[in-house]
């Protein structure tokens, strides 16, 4: 499904719950999965290709907190309006599902659960998402819900 409004000119009104929105892609590149684990999650599974080989996972993979970046980027550019987001007050149930590792290309679904227009500012709503990201295999590499405040169009 795809939105009814540009990015650009997107509001409240238009995150309908139950639509769901797939969009990306951006791919795991090794030499960022060792930079930002040697400066943010220095664990040998993120940092070192070859003691990476001796660990559960069986080589180098990317920090979660990485795939969450990854993520942000992709809901930013194609899911999140240019023109109306207030912030959002946090992120539920984050879960790191499988392993992502470099040359692997991510995209995501984003399932709208609920939109509900705020009664003490009737200038905005709170739209509350599930999120899914995917590998090139269409497997589920991480899941979270998203609460995002987002400008209405015309407030009542």
């Amino acid at each position: 499904m795809t939105f009814a409004s540009p990015i650009t000119d997107r509001w409240f009104e238009d995150y309908v719950p139950g639509a769901v929105h797939e969009f990306g892609s951006i791919t795991v590149d090794e030499d960022e999965v060792i930079a930002f684990a040697r400066r943010y999650d220095p664990q040998d599974f993120h940092t070192d290709p070859v003691a990476a080989r001796d660990t559960v996972f069986g080589g180098l993979i990317a920090s979660g907190w990485q795939t969450c970046g990854l993520m942000m980027r992709l809901y930013a550019d194609h899911y999140l309006t240019k023109c109306a987001s207030l912030a959002s007050p946090g992120v539920d149930e984050l879960r790191w599902v499988r392993p992502v590792r470099p040359g692997d290309t991510l995209s995501v679904r984003v399932t709208i659960q609920d939109a509900v227009a705020s009664k003490s500012k009737p200038d905005r709503g709170v739209v509350t998402s599930f999120i899914e990201v995917l590998n090139q295999k269409s497997e589920i590499v991480l899941s979270m819900r998203a609460v995002n405040m987002i400008a209405r169009r015309n407030p009542g």
